[in-house]
């Protein structure tokens, strides 16, 4: 079975930058509630997993020093916060996931615990949480830090900010700590609810979580990372992992890599579902398919692609002339971006115009065009070559990408039986797993333990 979730972003343009600028585009609604209202009707009338919601706490700036072409060409900014869309598209939907994106180098755990929680239960059980530690600059420098700490380090801050949360969520409350005893006035017994008393290096965090359980505890856990310390991070505790690449060849590696990663970490080695990013573009037909992709080119801005693709990356590419070749450099910002362009795919040099016209329509997915039948055959093609479970589609015009897909592809994936046609229900772990809406007894989560009770003075 292949599955889909939509890519999406509160800004305008996201994944295709310059594409705003299509006639057709609606993403400048991205402050139109009404905007991500038809959006959540209509990937449930596609009976999609979920939205997955980018996110970033900073500005594009390393592109010639200065976030102007950020600004000029609508470089994911504006931006607004995507936890807040979740009630609203919850609201109209019964089915559809979130997994929201939240980095944790620049919030204490402590009320992020409470803010995920409140959403699982507002959203009864659908939330899920891209893990992520940033990978700009002027995201630190605005949260009172000079640059963000080294790539590796913020991985080591993210493991305990891991174990706070997780016995925030699954250890403080016991599922019968809530009697709502009325006749005795009692609603919480004091007895069932435990302070975590956690004592690390990063994190001093002695109390009681503030929410009662939720549907799901813990939000369904995504991941994001294909360096050599994210994919140690995925396998120790994602559920879900999200992938860039060109080509197969480097997807089938990033994949590869997360696999063996988990069974290195003792666990199965299809323990987690793996999306790769794409982005279709289809129509009534291949001819419209085609005219559809020849117009959205026409819109691709260069250097939005080059301000993005800096940002991404921490090299600022208005230093090197458009054919140039793109080179690996180690930096502290998110490495994957860059090696997924080179030493991911030895078999291909890009330069960086190239670099640039293709994420400009999609980001660093591949472009599928085609009528239903042409899209159904690639995307079968993708998943038996790489061994993923789906797709995080990107769009290039808003809503009309995310529509096409669900009037044209899903219907012909669902009549070859490689698309499901209902949904399973309940929360969204059972959607994505067939299981409860817990985590499984063995993940790293629910083997933690709180610290001891300090001795009496």
């Amino acid at each position: 079975m292949i599955r889909f979730n939509a890519f999406q972003m509160n800004t305008v343009g996201h994944q295709s930058p310059g594409l705003w600028t299509h006639p057709r585009d609606r993403s400048h609604r991205y402050t139109d509630p009404d905007h991500w209202v038809e959006l959540a009707q209509l990937l449930e009338r596609g009976r999609f997993d979920g939205v997955f919601l980018a996110d970033v706490l900073g500005v594009y700036d390393v592109y010639q020093g200065a976030a102007d072409a950020a600004l000029r060409h609508g470089v994911q900014v504006p931006l607004n916060d995507p936890l807040a869309l979740v009630p609203l598209m919850a609201q109209v939907t019964q089915h559809l996931g979130f997994g929201v994106t939240c980095a944790l180098t620049y919030e204490h755990p402590y009320p992020f615990a409470r803010r995920i929680s409140t959403l699982d239960h507002l959203t009864r059980g659908r939330i899920g949480w891209n893990i992520v530690t940033g990978y700009l600059d002027s995201a630190a420098r605005n949260l009172g830090l000079p640059q963000q700490p080294a790539h590796d380090d913020r991985y080591d801050v993210a493991d305990e900010y891991l174990e706070v949360v997780y016995k925030l969520w699954e250890h403080s409350w016991q599922d019968d700590a809530v009697v709502r005893d009325k006749a005795r006035g009692v609603f919480t017994d004091p007895a069932r609810v435990h302070p975590i008393r956690h004592r690390g290096e990063h994190y001093q965090v002695p109390g009681i979580h503030l929410c009662e359980p939720s549907p799901q505890r813990t939000p369904v856990l995504y991941q994001a990372g294909t360096s050599p310390r994210g994919k140690a991070f995925a396998a120790r505790h994602a559920e879900c992992v999200f992938v860039s690449g060109p080509s197969v060849a480097v997807v089938r590696k990033y994949v590869d890599g997360i696999r063996a990663a988990l069974v290195a970490q003792g666990r199965p080695a299809n323990d987690v579902l793996i999306y790769a990013q794409a982005l279709v573009i289809t129509g009534e037909n291949e001819a419209a398919a085609k005219a559809k992709h020849a117009e959205y080119r026409e819109h691709i801005d260069l250097e939005a692609s080059l301000a993005l693709l800096s940002g991404w990356t921490g090299v600022d590419f208005s230093r090197f002339a458009p054919d140039a070749t793109v080179e690996y450099i180690d930096t502290e910002a998110g490495r994957s971006a860059l090696a997924s362009f080179n030493q991911a795919d030895p078999s291909r040099v890009w330069t960086v115009q190239e670099a640039a016209q293709f994420i400009g329509l999609g980001g660093r997915g591949p472009v599928i065009v085609g009528d239903a039948v042409q899209v159904a055959d690639e995307l079968e093609r993708w998943v038996d070559a790489t061994g993923v479970d789906g797709f995080n589609l990107a769009y290039a015009v808003a809503h009309e990408s995310m529509r096409d897909v669900v009037d044209h592809v899903v219907p012909e994936l669902q009549k070859r039986g490689r698309y499901r046609r209902e949904y399973a229900g309940g929360t969204l772990r059972e959607q994505l797993f067939g299981r409860g809406p817990r985590l499984g007894a063995d993940h790293i989560a629910k083997r933690l333990r709180l610290d001891a009770v300090p001795a009496a003075a």
